[in-house]
């Protein structure tokens, strides 16, 4: 089975950012909110058809999250900002959940919106890079998810259709964007993260946690 891991958020632990938010701004609560912040900055990439490195971006998130509550921001801090992105662990969950889906023969991609280059550091010092048959990057394509040609380059990497690959993240954006390229969907609801109960289509599975979702998914 194809089964294709956002990263960040998702296997990755954004929460080891909070001690830097913290300081810059006293509140925890600023990391979600530069993270949304950064969110909005790739969607109007992709909406105005101007791609951008994801540091540059995740950069300026941070400026702007710095005007918006009156904190002046460094360069060292934008570095400091990197090197903590690029040093996240892995949630508690994702060792057990990849060493049972690379026992049992399951081929494994990981589709980050991070440069090709920051995820296999990032998958490297969480421990995880050696899972996976696959590391890409949305800078092949020029399109950050939720855009549809991302999950078509994972498809075209195994040549394979989109519909044969189960695509698992923490965010509905990400899952809406798979479902509509025609990917199976399994949503693992991270501390903090939720989709609209609603939705009838997205995603075919959730749990809210990564080893009992993808059991889920390989039973399925």
């Amino acid at each position: 089975m194809h089964l294709v891991f956002d990263v960040n958020e998702t296997l990755l632990d954004t929460r080891a950012l909070d001690p830097l938010f913290l300081r810059w701004f006293d509140s925890e609560a600023a990391r979600p909110e530069w993270f949304l912040t950064l969110q909005e900055r790739w969607m109007t990439t992709n909406l105005i058809g101007r791609f951008e490195p994801f540091s540059s971006l995740a950069k300026s998130a941070l400026r702007q999250l710095g005007a918006k509550h009156g904190v002046a921001i460094t360069a060292d801090d934008e570095q400091a900002l990197v090197d903590g992105i690029l040093s996240m662990p892995a949630h508690g969950d994702v060792t057990a959940a990849l060493t049972t889906l690379r026992d049992q023969g399951h081929t494994l991609t990981a589709l980050t919106n991070s440069a090709l280059k920051a995820a296999h550091q990032q998958l490297e010092h969480a421990g995880l890079e050696g899972y996976f048959d696959a590391i890409l990057s949305v800078e092949s394509v020029e399109r950050y998810k939720p855009a549809p040609e991302p999950y078509r380059h994972a498809a075209a990497h195994w040549s394979v259709e989109t519909h044969e690959m189960a695509m698992i993240a923490a965010h509905g954006w990400d899952l809406i964007g798979a479902h509509a390229a025609g990917m199976r969907t399994g949503f693992v609801a991270r501390p903090g993260k939720a989709m609209d109960p609603a939705l009838e289509d997205v995603p075919d599975w959730r749990d809210d946690d990564l080893a009992r979702l993808v059991e889920r998914i390989v039973a399925a």
